[in-house]
């Protein structure tokens, strides 16, 4: 049916964990890139996000995708609409003129919404509403935002590789839960996922964003001269899948199944 919209249910759902318990994402999200560049963001709304776009509605529409549960997503919402009314005002709007802001945060379904939507800050100057399910598909109507952000998101796979489960293909991953220390094969199997993931990604904005708005990416990277096995990030995220294989060995010899 042409126009329908795609419900993204080729995405696996891995939400980071809720509440506000000792390990919930909450507590241990005090500090992410978002607060370094918040500079950089002020910048690039400044220049690039065009003021006619904004001039012709009454509301602007933001969205930030793979919110989780805060509270890191409230510091870069606010960053967003500070960036945008400084834009606005610089020219030469009256208050009184001034846009109403609405505010789509973003995540899987199975996110915890609750405790997100609990966090709210008390004296925002912007509307908030909920849009639950996976940006690697449509979740907005054509031409219906004017800002999109997303924070250290994009890097989470739709998917596991298929390859990298399967024990008969070079890129068999051998149970680990990452690349870094991997074979060629196996790299360029996350690579390809990442690829189409982002082309999924990148499509969809394109037809939900309108002309003159603006995407904001920031996402984990390394430079060509860097190999894997020598980014921090990696080197971290191959002890902590050591770590866990180690506790599912155990757990299966306290309690076999």
């Amino acid at each position: 049916m042409a126009g329908a919209v795609q419900s993204g249910n080729f995405s696996k759902a891995l939400p980071m964990n809720g509440g506000h318990g000792l390990y919930s994402y909450s507590k241990n999200s005090t500090y992410q890139v978002i607060v370094a560049v918040k500079d950089l963001i002020t910048e690039a709304i400044a220049e690039k996000l065009d003021i006619c776009v904004l001039s012709s509605s009454n509301t602007i529409c933001v969205s930030d995708m793979g919110c989780s549960v805060g509270p890191n997503t409230f510091v870069a919402v606010q960053n967003i609409v500070e960036a945008v009314l400084n834009k606005y005002q610089s020219q030469e709007h009256d208050h009184s003129s001034l846009p109403e802001l609405q505010v789509f945060l973003n995540d899987h379904a199975l996110n915890d919404f609750n405790t997100l939507f609990k966090s709210l800050p008390p004296n925002r100057n912007y509307y908030v509403a909920g849009m639950p399910g996976s940006f690697h598909g449509r979740l907005f109507p054509t031409d219906s935002l004017h800002i999109v952000h997303t924070s250290y998101a994009l890097q989470w796979l739709s998917q596991v590789p298929k390859e990298v489960e399967d024990v008969s293909s070079p890129a068999w991953n051998k149970g680990r839960i990452y690349y870094s220390s991997s074979a060629d094969q196996t790299v360029k199997a996350y690579a390809d996922q990442f690829a189409g993931d982002l082309d999924c990604f990148l499509h969809a904005r394109a037809q939900e964003v309108v002309g003159g708005g603006l995407i904001i990416l920031m996402v984990p990277g390394r430079t060509d001269s860097s190999p894997h096995t020598r980014v921090f990030s990696n080197i971290s995220y191959d002890i902590l899948g050591s770590c866990l294989v180690d506790m599912a060995k155990l757990v299966w010899i306290l309690k076999p199944p």
